[in-house]
């Protein structure tokens, strides 16, 4: 059985938010929260196997501790900028 969209989406909230890290929770939970609906299929998709990747890994390249692989650059950018700007709210 094929996943519907919607069924996709709240998948990826609910992975977004329970990560295992709290961090990773308060950066990846309000960032899916915010941008995977207006998100375009092939963002959905890389962003859908980032969350495969593991915790440990992920925050050193939002925080910019260690480089990101290519395919992940901009995205990993975008969510770093987004979790910076809610610190300073």
């Amino acid at each position: 059985m094929q996943e519907t969209p919607d069924a996709r989406l709240k998948r990826m909230k609910m992975r977004s938010w329970r990560r295992g890290t709290k961090e990773m929770d308060m950066i990846l939970g309000p960032f899916a929260d915010e941008h995977l609906v207006g998100m375009d299929e092939a963002r959905l998709t890389l962003y859908d196997r980032l969350l495969w990747e593991n915790d440990q890994e992920i925050l050193p390249w939002i925080l910019g501790n260690s480089e990101s692989p290519n395919d992940y650059k901009g995205l990993i950018s975008e969510i770093g900028v987004f979790a910076r700007s809610r610190l300073k709210k």
